[in-house]
């Protein structure tokens, strides 16, 4: 029996001047650096559709019942790998890959507005900004409106904010593939011990509460 937490990492095919999108490239990168013995990774490639998003991401999650789900884009404004805090659930307008957006402009039909990531991001930046990999790291609380911050939304709501959600730069803007698969691999470990921290706090106050 196979003990081993599980942690679904996604990547974004190409779409509009991204030919090749760094996001999957990276992904592919941690693919061959693994996250450690004690969990199992599982990479997939999402396509930039709505509704693709929208059948894949429920299946990924009641399949696989992953410990943390992180989803990786592209964009071509950052100059560092950029963790994003939170999701919106409005204002999607622009048409994906097969020319369509979603008539109500929405993830989640009267979700929030927006769902945080129960992963404090600023405390993992802090943490892998001060190591020395040569990768720099920032926050972000606007994943974009694109389908980005649709994946991201949809699978915060799905996974009970156990998600985080990376924005790369384009390959060779400032670091390579093996960089940005090196940056993927520190941040998402570092994202498992704070979801895990997390986890033993919650468990503790369910006592302390039971207890009185």
């Amino acid at each position: 029996m196979d003990t081993r937490k599980t942690v679904i990492v996604t990547g974004f095919e190409p779409f509009g001047e991204h030919k090749v999108n760094a996001s999957w490239t990276a992904v592919q990168e941690l693919e061959k650096l693994g996250l450690g013995e004690d969990i199992h990774l599982l990479v997939k490639e999402i396509p930039v559709e709505y509704k693709a998003v929208s059948k894949l991401l429920p299946s990924l999650w009641k399949q696989y019942q992953p410990e943390l789900v992180v989803h990786v884009g592209v964009s071509g404004m950052a100059t560092s790998v950029t963790l994003e805090q939170c999701g919106h659930n409005h204002g999607y307008n622009r048409l994906d890959n097969c020319d369509f957006c979603p008539n109500s402009q929405c993830c989640i039909d009267q979700g929030p507005d927006c769902i945080m990531s129960v992963i404090d991001m600023e405390a993992v930046c802090e943490k892998v900004n001060s190591s020395s990999m040569g990768v720099a790291f920032s926050v972000s609380q606007d994943a974009g409106r694109y389908l980005c911050d649709y994946t991201y939304y949809t699978s915060l709501y799905l996974g009970n904010r156990r998600c985080a959600f990376v924005h790369v730069p384009p390959l060779g803007k400032r670091h390579s593939a093996e960089d940005l698969g090196r940056a993927l691999q520190a941040a998402i470990l570092e994202m498992v011990q704070r979801l895990e921290d997390h986890m033993d706090h919650n468990q503790d106050q369910d006592r302390c509460q039971r207890g009185h």
